[in-house]
């Protein structure tokens, strides 16, 4: 079952992980994951620049080698990037070994210090190892765009109905996702406006 905004109980203490980003200011961060994507990342890159919003978008590191391009032309546009594994492995289903070895492998192809796991499943050994190197970049609020069971209107109000500055929020640009983003992520954009908020980019450090 899916719930969208995870009570700070739930949120897993070990590590050093990121779930939210308290802020001053009236920003939320909207995350992409999974991408880079043909035709996918980049009618996102769209939206958010008729905003003029940033985001931070955690490639899977096959994808950025096979779409170098797109991937390219997110961090020209004033996105941030992270990494999400070589090849989005499950932390609950790898040993440690093979698993650190994945994330590395993605970590190298898009040298960024954010990283985020798929699913967000890591385990305590694995957050302590790699929280050592890496911003590790969990989430307040999942879309569950993913989900082909709801509608986007439904994927939309999971995010906007407890939206609130300082929220980390997650989308994916992907195959699977796409008959839902299309539709809701242009509703979460308006209401972002309307509530006079800006979606920005995470902090590097």
């Amino acid at each position: 079952m899916l719930i969208p905004r995870l009570p700070s109980f739930l949120r897993l203490p070990y590590g050093t992980m990121v779930w939210r980003v308290p802020s001053a200011k009236k920003e939320v961060f909207l995350t992409f994951d999974d991408g880079p994507t043909p035709e996918i990342t980049e009618e996102v890159l769209s939206m958010l620049e008729d905003y003029n919003f940033r985001a931070t978008f955690f490639g899977i590191g096959k994808n950025v080698e096979a779409h170098p391009e797109i991937w390219e032309r997110v961090k020209q546009a004033g996105h941030h990037v992270g990494h999400h594994t070589q090849n989005h492995v499950n932390g609950w289903k790898v040993d440690k070994t093979d698993y650190l070895e994945d994330v590395y492998q993605a970590a190298d192809v898009v040298n960024s210090p954010l990283f985020r796991p798929p699913y967000g499943r890591i385990s305590p050994r694995k957050a302590k190892v790699l929280s050592k190197k890496f911003k590790i970049i969990m989430w307040t609020i999942i879309s569950g765009d993913y989900d082909q069971a709801i509608s986007a209107e439904q994927c939309a109000l999971n995010v906007t109905k407890t939206l609130r500055p300082g929220d980390i929020v997650v989308f994916h640009d992907s195959v699977k996702a796409w008959p839902n983003l299309k539709d809701a992520l242009p509703i979460v954009l308006k209401y972002i406006r309307e509530k006079g908020w800006v979606s920005e980019a995470l902090p590097m450090r």
